[in-house]
């Protein structure tokens, strides 16, 4: 029987790409030959895809797409940042991306059309091809009536496809170009500032109760008088506004005007109302609980195995 080196191994991952305890096998299955272990894994490429899934996607992409009043922010995951910058996996975020502008939820993102196959079991091939476990993890879309749906990838990895994107939705009648160059900038804000509301009004109301009544029990373990810590509470609750709600954030790129009045400001320029209508931020695998694991300890397994 052909004795299995790591130097084969590495071949057929690199022909493959299979992960390397997949290669090894596929090669002692059929004694070496390298073509006939190509084809193996081909064969078995649908299965091995579903044991991927159990593997933690954290690296990978956000893309953003935008056409006028309408756009779309994508995350899709792949087990390392390798995978990422491969030109397959680009052009596949890209198109769900695209397709993204045109349905409502990431459920429907799954089932429409990518070249003639849905989008689940494209991903399903490419898994099978790449030898990683991947997914298109959620979506939001923006649209307005009339204005501008604006995007902005913050250290872009390629056109449109990035670490952190970010889309701003504005309303209004005015110069697109204006307003165009309007949303690229709050984006940006958005990208660095990390707002978590639009607005005072959409701030959860448990959460806002919550810090009130932080406010409160420390102002007065202060010994403050009740009538000085409601005072007090006005003023740490402004500053609470100002750090989570984007709308009373301070504008990152003059480190002065707050956002609200930027937009303000911003109709005489654009010829018309400017309204912040939505915004989405996404930031690549964040929520995701990442195990760290041991290289080195797996290249061991394999060598051992």
């Amino acid at each position: 029987m052909t004795q299995i080196t790591a130097s084969m191994v590495k071949e057929l991952r690199e022909k493959s790409g299979a992960g390397m305890m997949d290669a090894k096998k596929a090669l002692q299955e059929v004694d070496g030959n390298m073509d006939e272990a190509v084809d193996l894994l081909r064969k078995k490429g649908m299965a091995k895809a579903d044991k991927k899934s159990s593997r933690t996607a954290a690296e990978g992409l956000v893309a953003i797409v935008s056409e006028g009043t309408t756009g779309a922010i994508v995350e899709v995951n792949s087990e390392t940042d390798f995978v990422a910058r491969n030109d397959q996996f680009q052009g596949f975020v890209r198109s769900v991306a695209k397709n993204a502008l045109d349905v409502n939820s990431t459920e429907e993102l799954m089932t429409s059309d990518l070249d003639g196959k849905n989008v689940s079991d494209t991903i399903t091939n490419l898994v099978a091809t790449i030898g990683e476990h991947m997914n298109v993890r959620r979506m939001e879309k923006l649209t307005v009536s009339e204005g501008a749906v604006v995007g902005y990838v913050h250290n872009a990895t390629a056109e449109g496809l990035g670490k952190i994107g970010v889309l701003v939705a504005l309303e209004s009648a005015g110069d697109q170009a204006v307003l165009s160059g309007l949303g690229k900038q709050l984006a940006m804000h958005v990208a660095a500032a990390f707002p978590k509301y639009l607005d005072r009004d959409s701030v959860d109301t448990a959460e806002m109760e919550r810090e009130r009544n932080v406010i409160r029990e420390q102002a007065l373990a202060e010994g403050k008088p009740a009538e000085i810590v409601e005072k007090m509470l006005e003023g740490r609750m402004r500053k609470f506004y100002e750090e989570i709600c984007l709308l009373d954030q301070t504008f990152v790129i003059d480190g002065e005007t707050k956002i609200a009045a930027l937009l303000e400001n911003a109709a005489k320029d654009v010829g018309a109302p400017v309204k912040l209508a939505a915004y989405a931020r996404f930031q690549l695998g964040e929520g995701i609980e990442v195990v760290e694991e041991d290289f080195a300890a797996e290249v061991a397994a394999v060598a051992n195995a």
